[in-house]
């Protein structure tokens, strides 16, 4: 039926479009006309509703319906005529000409202040609102309801949406309290007790007395606030497993995953339980994981280990991607879909987001030092964090960008692929080393990996595992099985540094060769060459030679730099010399290299500690900090006069005798307390590092 007048009693117009132009959200309209514009749902074109005090007539382009009730309406726009054939409801008025002439006015006022400052407008709202720098979560504003159901093709055909949820941004923005928007939780004396670490690894206490739903800051780069996904994206089952994990942390996981997740793209959440054994795990945790329709809850039969336990919720996902987190981590905003996008785009991907910092002690929540960078390892298959080398930064620095290794247990792979490279090897116990097996095995065999910085999940480094692990199991053994499988020839320089994994058992690798057979895997020279070259800039396969090693004797105290073993934060100090007779020598530590990256590491050269030494201004104590390869507080210059010079602040390391305490100060070459001697020196490598020995 076509209407070619209509007069409406009610003050509500509303006009459809069945293409969505860009214009202004908002309220923009001559006086005493409100004009609303509502984005489009997939089911729905635009839709414009005008209101005003005055009765409209309506001519044949227009709808009008009684007030609140709204219908959709696809206009010819070239005919300018609409089919009315879906709104039975509306009566036949005869419309005056003056009313008619006020109608027509008032739309074509409001059509030219909707489409002649178009690009300006838009322009202007991007910048004010999608364009933000990462600021803390209560300073910020956004536009409710901007992505729901907006599409765009792209130049491919493809067509895009945005995925936040705008509501929930807001929701959380609005939040206060103790730990809101990741800021530490204000901690007591009694607050820092060892008794609150002991089953956790964590904090349970400041855990406990903050919100399971609580904010955190939006740290993305500010492209990421305005960034666009695949509008069809594969959904996912996010496996998390857990043992004896803490009851607060578990569920603060799964709040975070529930509360910034689309549920369109969640085929189920799997909670896969190593053989907990606290209370609060088992019908307690049922009871409470019942609310949610799409958690399921597995249990093991026996413990099992990391690597095992993520193999078992793997074996039960029914989502076509398989997305792993850990017990303790919670999910930034608009977290999920980058990662899907990526695997939508190439289905031999794996995917990994930037993994923030939840302090293990206040729970503040921040990201890690250099931020976007790629992963590596040295060659005792410790994990490394690398630059990113110009040759692979990309103009838009929120693009994911390769790299060569995960972290560990947060990645989303297509759950096909997953079973194609074989999931996880089997053979690998309880936890390490799994993530360089399935790291080499993508890119050898035909896949490749991402890091993907608009994807965010802060985690929670523990201050130390609280678990006992299984007797008979070895990271060694694993880190073996894993050289021996994929690193050929180049697992020999692993041996060089740690000779005592010659003569571990792998176990039988004979299915695991065979894999890499059947899938017609690269060797590892290719990995090297191809995928991780900037490694060995880094950390070298074969070590260049140290500029000094040995003991480092001080010349006016006739004592030596003793490190006591010690770990980060441990000052040093000065002893008597070992080789001088000083008893109880398994106490003492006074073998240190002053190796090719000048830092000073406990040990001697190819079997160094992971510490360095550290200052962080002229009158400080010198500790041991984890050695971090960025040279900054951890650079030193040994120089002809015998001191070690510190360049970041400009001093020189100098000493108390009386009170054997080691410090810095400002450079007196004259003073023997800041004369140091090394036990060998190699000077040829000496003078190539003389330019940051130079004051």
């Amino acid at each position: 039926m076509r209407i070619q007048e209509f007069v409406s009693p009610s003050s509500n117009i509303v006009l459809t479009w069945s293409w969505c132009p860009w214009i202004l959200p908002g309220k923009l309209a001559p006086q005493g006309v409100e004009l609303e514009f509502r984005w489009p749902t997939p089911s729905e074109p635009c839709r414009l509703v005008l209101s005003t005090q005055q009765k409209f007539v309506a001519s044949p382009q227009f709808l009008v319906l009684p007030r609140r009730e709204e219908r959709t309406l696809t206009l010819n726009t070239r005919s300018r005529q609409g089919d009315f054939s879906n709104f039975s409801p509306l009566l036949p008025f005869a419309m005056k000409r003056k009313q008619k002439r006020f109608l027509q006015m008032t739309l074509l006022f409001t059509v030219a202040l909707i489409f002649l400052p178009n690009i300006g407008l838009w322009s202007l709202y991007k910048d004010k609102h999608l364009v933000k720098s990462a600021e803390p979560a209560e300073h910020q504003t956004f536009p409710l309801g901007l992505g729901d159901g907006q599409f765009y093709s792209w130049t491919d055909g493809l067509r895009r949406k945005d995925w936040h949820d705008y509501e929930s941004i807001q929701k959380d923005a609005l939040r206060s309290g103790k730990g809101e928007h990741g800021k530490p939780y204000p901690l007591t004396e009694e607050d820092r007790d060892d008794s609150a670490y002991r089953e956790n690894g964590f904090n349970i206490f400041v855990s406990n007395h903050i919100a399971l739903e609580r904010s955190l800051p939006d740290i993305r780069h500010a492209n990421c606030k305005h960034k666009m996904y695949l509008e069809k994206l594969p959904n996912t089952s996010i496996i998390i497993p857990f043992h004896n994990e803490g009851w607060t942390s578990l569920l603060r996981t799964i709040h975070s995953v529930i509360n910034r997740t689309p549920m369109s793209l969640v085929a189920e959440i799997i909670l896969v339980d190593d053989f907990s054994e606290r209370e609060h795990l088992k019908d307690k945790l049922e009871d409470y994981m019942a609310r949610f329709s799409k958690v399921r809850i597995v249990r093991t039969k026996k413990r099992e280990g990391l690597i095992r336990t993520r193999l078992l919720g793997a074996s039960m996902a029914r989502g076509e991607v398989l997305t792993f987190l850990d017990s303790h981590c919670e999910v930034n905003v608009n977290w999920l879909p980058p990662l899907l996008n990526q695997i939508a785009l190439n289905h031999k991907t794996i995917v990994c987001p930037m993994i923030d910092v939840i302090d293990h002690n206040h729970f503040g929540y921040e990201a890690q030092a250099g931020d976007a960078m790629r992963g590596a390892f040295d060659w005792e298959m410790y994990y490394k964090r690398i630059p990113i080398p110009p040759e692979l930064q990309r103009a838009d620095p929120s693009e994911p960008f390769e790299s060569p290794v995960m972290a560990g247990g947060l990645f989303s792979v297509d759950r096909k692929w997953f079973w194609e490279l074989g999931g996880y090897d089997p053979g690998l116990e309880i936890w390490g080393g799994e993530q360089y097996e399935i790291s080499f095995k993508v890119w050898m065999c035909g896949g490749e990996m991402f890091d993907v910085p608009c994807s965010r999940v802060g985690h929670i480094y523990r201050k130390y595992v609280p678990y006992k692990v299984p007797s008979g199991t070895s990271l060694a053994r694993n880190l073996k099985r894993v050289a021996e499988t994929w690193m050929d020839e180049f697992a020999e320089y692993i041996y060089q540094r740690r000779p005592e994994y010659r003569h571990l058992s792998t176990g039988d690798i004979s299915a695991q060769k065979e894999l890499r057979k059947r899938l017609k895997c690269k060797d590892f020279k290719w990995f090297m060459a191809a995928v991780a070259w900037d490694v060995p800039k880094y950390y070298p396969p074969v070590e260049p030679l140290p500029a000094a090693w040995g003991e480092i004797r001080n010349v006016a105290a006739n004592l030596c730099v003793d490190s006591k073993h010690g770990a980060t934060g441990t000052e040093l100090r000065l002893d008597i010399c070992v080789k001088d007779g000083s008893e109880r020598t398994w106490s003492h530590e006074q073998l240190f290299t002053f190796g090719w990256r000048e830092d000073i590491r406990p040990g001697e050269p190819l079997h160094t500690r992971k510490f360095c030494f550290d200052a962080i201004s002229h009158s400080s104590p010198v500790t041991l900090y984890d050695c971090h390869g960025m040279k900054g507080n951890q650079l030193w210059g040994y120089r002809k006069d015998r001191t070690l010079f510190h360049a970041v602040s400009n001093s020189c390391m100098d000493c108390n005798p009386a009170e054997k305490k080691i410090f810095m100060a400002r450079c007196d070459p004259l003073s023997e307390t800041q004369q140091w001697i090394f036990g060998h020196i190699n000077m040829t490598v000496l003078e190539k590092n003389s330019h940051h020995a130079s004051s």
